[in-house]
Order: structure tokens, then C-alpha cells, then sequence
């Protein structure tokens, strides 16, 4: 058992054992930034390519994958949306932020793609080679100037193309997005727990881009194991404190579709982004536990797993219990770019007075399924989902209250416990900025942690908390599109879900609670639109 299978213990009991340093405080003042400064670079903007037709958020969600290719208005347009700043928000709302929020220094600033705590620590770098319509180079998103910060100039992909091996989607192409996260950037407030988020987000994000790629007839597929010192190299990135998570091809359209010599650059191994990105924070801090469990995640970093290594880990199928038919889900006639403008947290503003239509509970539940793999490199295409949805039913028309699992294959429920389970959602709440009992569902996303560790190793855990995170942007957008609220957390106690649904017989964890529902009318709130949804 590698030290994968210990972090993932401790995350799921630290309701009950604190993570060390149980007495870490934030400094708050020292906060570094959410994104990368990089002094003297330059700065190219990036063209918005809108919403290329009128294609509607269920198509992706559950459509088949494009075809199409990508272009430089188009690519603006997904990383505006997903990772962009897109407007300015305040509302009364329960969070323990609001008193803050006002003031122009704790501005926070809307995002199509949600995040853990708002941090956003997640940094996008474009690597481009001579297909593409700039020079050669490395390319970092700026997301408060939309802009992309040329970090290096020359053509490198031949190192990414290296360093990701045999995968079938980078051999054509010389265009690829790199996920890293600076651990910092979230450690910050999360400590030792951080590791846990960063991973979360980089699924959250990956989400975002498959679904505006299909609705866009394009295709996004995530590679999650290749020589990650190699592109750390490249990026001139500090291996401990620093990790690369996510490569994604991008199929791009060409002048001459027939040119293959155009992606066909050599390896440079010397090369390196020369660029230092300046640090905010006066006092930078570093935590055993995070870099012990980078550390085992870098292990075999390389070896990606066989074809169908995995399809032993998802959930088992569901047990015995009174079935209860749902309605087909609510049509989510919106585009996404709306969809993902209108996504934003509910905070305590749930309201049990209406109770919620069970078409828009069947939205979020298929949202969910669908997300539930997440087409990387180490999943088969078209198996199970990695994940199973347990739904705490409190106000939903139709349906008694009690706890059901959902049956991905059929769209049912399955009562496993009838009855009212508002006391125990609150009492196992850890935070004040949510009323559980007031949401007309808590939906609870359970995986197989250990068997996918078993099965893949430690690096597996980027790929269990990646869905994980996928399947929180897949309900928050699509809670936005139906009309409904949404929250997620992950301030619960896991102990305590996993003894009231069973889960140590199934080897599942709970690693989230997801609220949907109606909200109070009429809420007090500003909103400002740097560009119009």
C-alpha cells in the first residue's frame, strides 16, 4: 500500500483527527496571488470567439464528442469562459465572507468553472508549435486581462509529445493545454488538505472544457500520466513545490490539414521557460504532508495504466430496496456560455417552501453520471462511471423523504432509508453558510478510493478526486441551466455519511455534499457583467 491509500484515510477522517498542523492559521494579509505574475513578459490578448452556434448544454453534457477543430478565437472564448473573470458579485447571502466581500481589495470576481474556497489556483499554460496561428512557444493564461503571457519563445512541443508517449491524440497535433498548480496558491488557507482541493479543481475544470468542447463540436480528452519532471522541466517549474496535472491535446485547424511534418518537432531538451513569476507573499510556507503525497503521486508518473486496468474500481450496482421512477430531466435549453455565466453558489439561500420538481433532480443526476468518467487516458472510453450518487431526498414533489442511491443505468432511485435526515445533514455539517435541511436534495458523490489505488497507484488519486470534481461543475452548471440553486462543500464529516449510507462493505468513500434546490425569491444582490452571457 503506497502513502496514497494514508492521505486518503486522513482526509476522509480529519472531520474527527485534524490533518497536521492541526494549529495552522491563515495569514490572510500574506495571501499570495490566484494567479501568475510574470514581470517584462509579454502580453498578447486573446481574440472571444462567442458561442460558435446555438448548440444547448445538454448536448454537452451527454452528446457525442466533436469532430471540429480548434482555432485562436475559439480557444479564447473556452478559457474566458471557463477560467476567466467574468463579472462582479455581492448578495446577502449565509458565507462567512459577506463582510468582506464589499470592499474593492476582497473583490471577488465571478468564473464560469467553480473552484475550492474561490482560490483558482490552477495555471494554464498554452504550448504551441508551428501549426498554430502565433509563434512557436510557451503560454500562460492571465485571467484577470484575458490574455495569454509569452513565457517562452521557440517550439517545444516535441518535449510534450516526449513526455506523454504512446497516446494516440497527441501524435497529431502540436498544440497542447498543461494544467500546474503552484501548491502555495492553495495551501496557503488549506494546509495539508490542500493537495485534495488542487486535484478537485483540476477535475472541475477538465469538465468545463468537455462540456463547451461538445457543444461546440469539439473534443476534450485529458492525458493524466506521463513524465511529469519532464514538462516540470520544461515549464521551469520547482518539482516539490510545484505539480503538472493535466496534458490536453487540441486538435487545431490547419491551413494545410495534409501537413503532418507541421507537428513533428524534435525534442529540446535543454529548453526551459526562463520567465520567474513573482511571488506576493512575504513568507512562503511548505508542509511535509503535501509534498509526501507529491512525492508518491510522481511515482510511475509515466507508466500509464493498461487498456481496461480500471474497470474493476467503479461502483458495484446498486442493492435491493423500493424503486422510484423519475421523470425525464428537465431540458436545459441554454447555452453554455449562459449556463456557466448564471453558475454561482446558493449560500444559505435555499428554500423548503416550494418543493423541487423531480424533472430537475433527474437533470443533476444525469449531469452527474455523465461526468462520472472524465475521458482521460487512463479510462475506458464509454465504461461506468467512477463514482456513485447517494441523494438525502428532504423536498423534492413526489418523492418521500429519505436516503436513495441512484441507479446510473436505469435513471432510478433506490430507497435504501426512509424518513426525515435533516437533522443528520445539519448535525454533520461542519460550517454556518448552508441550512442542509433546506435544500430539496443533498446528493453525495462516493468512490472506490482504495481499489482505484489498488489497481493503478498512487497516482490514481489525482484521477478518483479529478471526477470528483468534474461531477460538482457538471451539477453546478447544470443546477444553473434547470433554474435551481447549488452548493457544494466538502466541510462535512465523512465518518459519519459513510456509517449512515454502508459504505465500508461497498469500499466507497463520500468525498462531497452537493446541494440543489429552490431558493428564497427576490434575493438582495449586485451583479456587474464584464462582457454580457
Amino acid at each position: 500500500m503506497g502513502y496514497a491509500h494514508e492521505y486518503a484515510t486522513a482526509v476522509m477522517r480529519r472531520g474527527r483527527i485534524p490533518m497536521e498542523p492541526a494549529d495552522f492559521v491563515p495569514d490572510w494579509a500574506d495571501r499570495p496571488r490566484k494567479g501568475k505574475f510574470f514581470p517584462g513578459a509579454p502580453v498578447l490578448p486573446l481574440p472571444d470567439g462567442g458561442c460558435a452556434d446555438d448548440a444547448t448544454l445538454g448536448r454537452g453534457l451527454s452528446g457525442p464528442r466533436g469532430t471540429g477543430a480548434f482555432t485562436l478565437p475559439l480557444l479564447g472564448a473556452m478559457l474566458r469562459d471557463s477560467y476567466g473573470l467574468t463579472g462582479r458579485r455581492l448578495a446577502v447571502q449565509a458565507n462567512s465572507d459577506l463582510g468582506s466581500l464589499p470592499f474593492h481589495t476582497h473583490a471577488n470576481w465571478s468564473r464560469g468553472t467553480s473552484s475550492g474556497g474561490g482560490l483558482y489556483p490552477i495555471g494554464i499554460h498554452w504550448i504551441s508549435g508551428a501549426s498554430g496561428p502565433l509563434a512557436p512557444g510557451v503560454h500562460y493564461y492571465d485571467t484577470p486581462r484575458n490574455a495569454f503571457v509569452r513565457t517562452l519563445a521557440g517550439d517545444v512541443t516535441g518535449e510534450v509529445r516526449g513526455a506523454v508517449g504512446e497516446l494516440q491524440e497527441a501524435a497529431g497535433t502540436d498544440q497542447f493545454l498543461v494544467l500546474g498548480v503552484t501548491f502555495w496558491q492553495n495551501a496557503f488557507k488549506y494546509n495539508s488538505f490542500s493537495y485534495h482541493v488542487v486535484t478537485m479543481d483540476i477535475g472541475a475544470l477538465l469538465q468545463t472544457w468537455r462540456m463547451w468542447a461538445r457543444a461546440h463540436g469539439l473534443h476534450i480528452g485529458a492525458a493524466l500520466w506521463f513524465d511529469e519532471p519532464r514538462l516540470g522541466r520544461v515549464l521551469g517549474l520547482d518539482p516539490e513545490e510545484d505539480g503538472v496535472f493535466a496534458v490536453v491535446p487540441l486538435k487545431w485547424a490547419t491551413a494545410d490539414e495534409g501537413d503532418a511534418g507541421t507537428v513533428d518537432a524534435q525534442a529540446t531538451p535543454g529548453a526551459r521557460v526562463r520567465h520567474v513569476p513573482d511571488e506576493r507573499s512575504r513568507r512562503v510556507l511548505t508542509f511535509p504532508t503535501v509534498r509526501a503525497i507529491h512525492a508518491a503521486t510522481l511515482e510511475g508518473a509515466a507508466d500509464r495504466p493498461a487498456p481496461g486496468a480500471l474497470d474493476s474500481a467503479p461502483a458495484t450496482p446498486p442493492g435491493p430496496g423500493e424503486r422510484v421512477a423519475l421523470p425525464a430531466p428537465v431540458a436545459l435549453d441554454t447555452t453554455v456560455r449562459r449556463a456557466l455565466r448564471e453558475r454561482r453558489s446558493s449560500f444559505g439561500r435555499f428554500s423548503a417552501a416550494d418543493p423541487l420538481d423531480p424533472a430537475r433532480l433527474a437533470a443533476a443526476l444525469a449531469a452527474a453520471v455523465a461526468a462520472g468518467t472524465l475521458d482521460t487516458d487512463a479510462e475506458t472510453p464509454g465504461g461506468a462511471p467512477l463514482t456513485r450518487q447517494y441523494v438525502f431526498v428532504n423536498h423534492v414533489r413526489g418523492i418521500a423523504p429519505g436516503v436513495y442511491e441512484h441507479d446510473w443505468e436505469s435513471g432510478e432511485l433506490v430507497l435504501m432509508k426512509p424518513g426525515d435526515f435533516g437533522g443528520f445533514l445539519q448535525e454533520n455539517y461542519f460550517l454556518a453558510n448552508y441550512n442542509l435541511e433546506q435544500a430539496a436534495a443533498v446528493l453525495v458523490p462516493a468512490a472506490r478510493t482504495h481499489a482505484v489505488l489498488d489497481t493503478v497507484g498512487d497516482r490514481g488519486l489525482r484521477l478518483v478526486n479529478a471526477v470528483i470534481g468534474a461531477t460538482a461543475q457538471a451539477v453546478y452548471t447544470a443546477s444553473s441551466a434547470a433554474g435551481m440553486g447549488c452548493g457544494v462543500a466538502l466541510g462535512f464529516d465523512c465518518v459519519s455519511f459513510a456509517e449512515e449510507l454502508g459504505l465500508a462493505e461497498r469500499g466507497e468513500i463520500p468525498l462531497l455534499v452537493m446541494m440543489i434546490g429552490n431558493e428564497a425569491p427576490r434575493p438582495a444582490g449586485y451583479r456587474f457583467d464584464i462582457v454580457a452571457p
